[in-house]
Formats: structure tokens, C-alpha cells, sequence
């Protein structure tokens, strides 16, 4: 086996985006630095986020504006988003010759679309600071004494420093090695940790009209939300149909009120496939094909009604006989279309599990962290990054951008 130091200045545990961040920062500052990786390559989830394109933050320079997207943990991240905000973002990855492009919501991705060349960004410059890394290393134990950590051990080493880095993540993407070790270890070392939930996941519907569609998306309606039958809330933008339910961004971002109403009782949903046409306006377009192609079957023509894709799967959910000529549909028959497309009605059956979750809620209450240095308020030397904290967000960047700047923080108290 290979030789190497078991004493830094700082040990990084988990090699992943916040955890890369940490690392470089201490590394530029002169600091020895370890990264424990368990996984046998650093960045396994950061090479696939957002489907490989990488949402590398949220292009909203106004730190109040960006700071409400966090909820409960506005309050607390004022002091690291001054230290490295989004604008700071911009200038770490341009500044290493990987140019970001402004997308529609505010989205800001590599200039490549490519999430691999934001992952040898940070992974040169980890190397440049003289960053120490050891894969394929499980930590076995977190040792304590004190109030100190005074050693992790994996199962042939014991490994110290004077300062320790968490960076492990929490559980979405279990594939990706986030498993929840370090709520583990910090339950142990005194911290309180909120049991984690699936956060920004798709929905499970029990509808097979929907399922027939995966692969289908409708990108600009508006889908409606109700508990027991009373209207919660609506959104409008794009809608993915997947094998097993709902997807996208909207759905994703609606999911943690979802989850929240599904408390409350039974959940439903209708998706307003014309939402910038009112229900005459729909209905007079609806009669112009009638009276184009009365002497056809309706089934052969509900096509040039329904948005495109949708027409197989949904036309045997119009509550009328479809092998109907045209010229015999009823005027009753006729409405029931319309009220179709203005309210396709959707069976809530849950949240997807930690697999598909993109985010995961739970953590580390920030109460417990000084967030200006992100070192714990129990464990004198630990500092805490990225997924590890206690912090509702939506996707669209804000999840990464928290890495880069809980990362750089800790990386420059450490």
C-alpha cells in the first residue's frame, strides 16, 4: 500500500462540491489538506447534476432576493453569502477559463453545458493548492474527546488534524454515496439532526393515462394543487410525464408543498393544458374543427384539439364514446372536452423515495453552526458544508451555490 501522511492541518471528509471548495480554499491558504473520499472517484453527483448539464447557481446578484429562496435559513446565510456570493461564483469559474451563460429563470450553467468540465475545475484546483486525496476510504469511526475531534480512522488508518471539514452530503442520490454518514457521526458528537425527508423529488400519481405518457412534456401549462378538494396553489411552466407519474422543474419545486398537504389528507392535481386561452376562446376552437371534419371520426381528429402528444392516452378519459362521428357529438359531449384540457384531473399517490430526489431536507440545525465560519457550536474544531445543513431550497442553482459558498467558508476558517 502506498505511503503517505496521516497529519494535516485540515482533513476534508467527502470530495464532492463543497467538500472540493474547502479543500482548494484551505490548500491556497497554505494549509496541508486531506480529501477522504469513500467513493473511487471525487464529484460523483456533481458530474451528473442537472442532468449532466450543471446548475451551477442562480443568476440573482441581489443577495436579499437570493436569500429568500432559502426560507427558514435566510437569516442565518447573510454572513457566508457576503463572504462568497453568486457574483463570486461567476468570477471563481471565469477566472479559471470556464464562462457561464445566463439561461430562462435565471439559470446560469457552464458555458459547454457540460457539469464534467465544472467538476475539472474544481478538481484542478484542489490539485494546484496541493490537495492530499485518498479514494475508496470508508470512515469507520469519528473519534472525540473533549469536545475535539481527535482522529477518524478508516479500516487500516488513523488519520488527524488539527481542524476537520464535513462534506458528506445528505441522502439524495444514495447511488452517489450520499448515505447520511455525517448525520450519523454528528448525532453521535452531541449535534441535533432533523431526520431528512425527500425534498425537490418527482410525484407518484396513480393515474395510467398519465404513465402511458412518460417521455411526453407539456412546456408551457399551469397545474393546480388541492387537499381534500379546495385549491392550494398553482404553477405555471413546464410538466414532464414520466413512467411512474410527474416531473420537471415546476413539479419538482412544488413538491415540498405537496408533501406537506399530503399531512392534511387526500391530494389531487389538474393540469390546465391551454392556460392563456379562456374557456370560449377554447371551445370556439374546439367547434372549428368540428365543423372542418364533422363527417370524420372524433377519436381521429381529438388530435388537432389535445396538445400535441397527448391524444392516444387521453382521449379515452373524455367520459363519452369517442367512435362518435364528429357531426354526433353533443353539445354536452363538446364541453367535456374543453373541460378536459382546461383541467386534466391528476391522483396524487406520494413523493418518489431518497433515489430520485435531487434534494433532501434535514441536517444540522444552523442554531448550531456559527455560520460566518461554519464551524459547529459542540465540536470545537469541525466546520460543516453543503447537504450536511438544515436548509430548505428549490433546484435551479441554489442547492450548488450554497456548496461553493458554505465550501469556501469553511475552507478560509478552517
Amino acid at each position: 500500500m502506498e505511503k503517505y501522511r496521516t497529519h494535516f492541518d485540515v482533513i476534508v471528509i467527502g470530495g464532492g462540491a463543497s467538500g472540493l471548495m474547502a479543500a482548494g480554499v484551505a490548500g491556497e491558504r497554505g494549509k496541508r489538506v486531506l480529501i477522504l473520499e469513500k467513493n473511487d472517484e471525487l464529484g460523483k453527483k456533481l458530474k451528473i447534476t442537472g442532468g449532466g448539464r450543471c446548475n451551477i447557481t442562480q443568476a440573482e446578484f441581489d443577495i436579499r432576493k437570493m436569500l429568500a429562496h432559502y426560507k427558514h435559513a435566510e437569516k442565518f446565510l447573510y454572513s457566508p453569502f457576503s463572504q462568497f456570493g453568486v457574483q463570486d461564483t461567476f468570477d471563481f469559474f471565469e477566472s479559471k477559463k470556464l464562462p457561464i451563460v445566463v439561461q430562462a429563470r435565471k439559470r446560469a450553467f457552464p458555458k459547454t453545458e457540460k457539469a464534467m468540465d465544472v467538476y475539472r475545475v474544481m478538481e484542478r484546483f484542489a490539485r494546484k493548492n496541493k490537495v492530499t486525496v485518498i479514494k475508496n476510504t470508508v470512515i469507520k469511526k469519528v473519534k472525540v474527546k473533549d469536545g475535539k475531534i481527535v482522529s477518524v480512522q478508516s479500516p487500516t488508518t488513523e488519520f488527524t488534524a488539527d481542524s476537520y471539514i464535513l462534506a458528506t452530503g445528505g441522502v439524495s442520490r444514495p447511488e452517489t454515496g450520499s448515505t447520511g454518514d455525517g448525520f450519523r457521526w454528528l448525532e453521535k458528537m452531541g449535534h441535533t439532526v432533523h431526520k431528512p425527508t425527500p425534498d425537490i423529488v418527482p410525484l407518484e400519481v396513480e393515474d395510467e393515462w398519465v404513465k402511458q405518457l412518460a417521455g411526453t412534456s407539456l412546456s408551457f401549462m399551469n397545474i393546480s394543487f388541492f387537499a381534500d378538494g379546495k385549491k392550494q396553489f398553482s404553477k405555471l411552466g413546464k410538466v414532464l410525464f414520466t413512467h411512474f407519474g410527474l416531473s420537471g422543474p415546476l413539479i419538482l419545486n412544488s413538491s415540498k408543498q405537496v408533501k406537506d398537504m399530503l399531512e392534511w389528507g387526500d391530494v389531487t392535481a389538474s393540469i390546465d393544458a391551454y392556460p392563456d386561452t379562456e374557456f370560449p376562446a377554447l371551445e370556439k376552437k374546439v367547434m372549428k374543427v368540428f365543423e372542418e371534419y364533422k363527417n370524420k371520426d372524433f377519436k381521429n381528429i381529438y388530435k388537432l384539439i389535445a396538445p400535441e402528444g397527448i391524444a392516444d392516452a387521453t382521449v379515452g378519459e373524455l367520459g363519452f364514446d369517442t367512435d362518435t362521428k364528429v357531426h354526433s357529438v353533443s353539445k354536452e359531449d363538446r364541453k367535456k372536452v374543453v373541460h378536459f384540457l382546461k383541467a386534466m384531473p391528476i391522483k396524487v399517490k406520494g413523493l418518489m423515495g431518497f433515489d430520485r430526489a435531487v434534494v433532501a431536507d434535514g441536517g444540522v440545525s444552523l442554531t448550531e453552526i456559527d455560520t460566518r465560519t461554519m464551524k459547529s457550536n459542540v465540536i470545537e474544531n469541525l466546520y460543516l458544508t453543503g447537504d450536511i445543513l438544515h436548509i430548505n431550497r428549490p433546484t435551479g442553482g441554489q442547492s450548488l451555490q450554497l456548496c461553493w459558498t458554505t465550501g469556501y467558508v469553511a475552507g478560509k476558517n478552517a
